[in-house]
């Protein structure tokens, strides 16, 4: 019976719908939409003997699906690739905090939920993608955007593309600069970025390098694997965008570039919970932080975890300084942001 619910249900909200098992089996409500994390399924399945269900949509409606489903629900595994969910997700309940000396060790603090009073954690990152940005190498000097707040300097006027302020990947860029600069000086360094744009926000991140290439723009923001796909793209067109940006990960001398992450946690009515805690700790495990980098063009959260993945080789030599706000903090922050949003006209 609870079962035919939940197809029904997922037949109605247009989400596909695996049969979902109650012993040696996994389900997964996952907004990861990559098809390289196929093969990541695949080699838990593999090692482990459990057969992986999987729910796929966006952040937002993973987190009202739980919500909906309430204790009926059949989620072992959230999967979400953005910091703020992960933090709202928290708030709201929705998580099982878990005790994992595996993922403690393995997690940096800075990417994983605070730990409660039992010594037990809602929520780990288990790979980081920064926030970079791209310049057009005929019209722009890198010196002239190797920081954030540059992106609102008078001199880089009619140069910026970006995608919608509310998208939450800006959303947390602009929830770790407030950490660094306050609201007041925030909301001027938006109003600033507002005055530079070349035209309004629209598109993804993608559409940004490319407009960066054509000339439309001269400078935008993007997270980096976007960047590493085109990089590593064999078509034409890729490697002609390619050839006409440069890339500069800010703030390198003084707070770090801005790093987001995706990350996992178990349901709080999790029905196989020693399951998705052994899912949790192999996503922290070489192999699995390896396959992000290759994969998808992440870097490993993990702590000591080397990568060959040659576009991220190129970007940055292999290393960067990073941000160290804790991503709850991030979170926290975007309520404010996004009426400073609002105040600044920021679409």
């Amino acid at each position: 019976m609870k079962a035919k619910f939940i197809s029904t249900l997922c037949l109605l909200a247009g989400i596909s719908f695996n049969s979902f098992g109650q012993s040696n089996e996994l389900n997964i409500y996952s907004a990861r939409h990559y098809p390289s994390d196929t093969a990541l399924y695949q080699q838990f399945t593999q090692s482990t003997g459990i057969k992986i269900n999987r729910v796929d949509a966006d952040d937002a409606g993973i987190i009202a699906r739980l919500k909906a489903e309430g204790t009926s629900s059949p989620a072992d595994i959230i999967l979400l690739v953005d910091a703020a969910r992960l933090w709202r997700g928290e708030i709201e309940g929705l998580f099982q905090p878990i005790k994992s000396k595996t993922l403690n060790d393995a997690i940096p603090e800075q990417f994983r939920a605070n730990t409660n009073s039992a010594g037990k954690t809602p929520w780990f990152g288990f790979s980081t993608r920064a926030r970079v940005i791209v310049y057009n190498k005929v019209s722009v000097k890198p010196q002239d955007v190797d920081t954030y707040e540059e992106l609102a300097d008078p001199k880089n006027k009619g140069k910026l593309c970006i995608r919608s302020g509310s998208h939450p990947y800006n959303l947390s860029l602009f929830g770790a600069v407030m950490e660094h600069l306050g609201e007041k000086q925030t909301e001027q360094w938006l109003q600033g970025m507002v005055s530079n744009m070349a035209r309004s926000p629209k598109g993804g991140d993608t559409d940004q390098i490319k407009g960066v290439a054509s000339g439309e723009c001269g400078i935008a923001v993007t997270n980096s694997y976007y960047l590493a796909r085109l990089m590593r793209s064999t078509k034409p067109e890729d490697k002609s965008v390619v050839e006409k940006v440069g890339v500069v990960f800010p703030n390198q001398s003084s707070w770090g570039t801005h790093v987001n992450i995706a990350g996992g946690a178990v349901a709080k009515n999790a029905p196989n919970t020693a399951n998705a805690v052994k899912f949790l700790e192999y996503l922290a495990s070489p192999s699995a932080q390896n396959h992000f980098a290759d994969g998808n063009n992440e870097w490993p959260a993990a702590r000591g975890v080397h990568i060959n993945n040659p576009a991220l080789q190129a970007m940055t030599s292999g290393h960067f300084k990073s941000e160290t706000v804790h991503v709850s903090v991030v979170g926290m922050n975007q309520v404010k942001v996004q009426q400073l949003l609002d105040r600044v006209g920021f679409k």
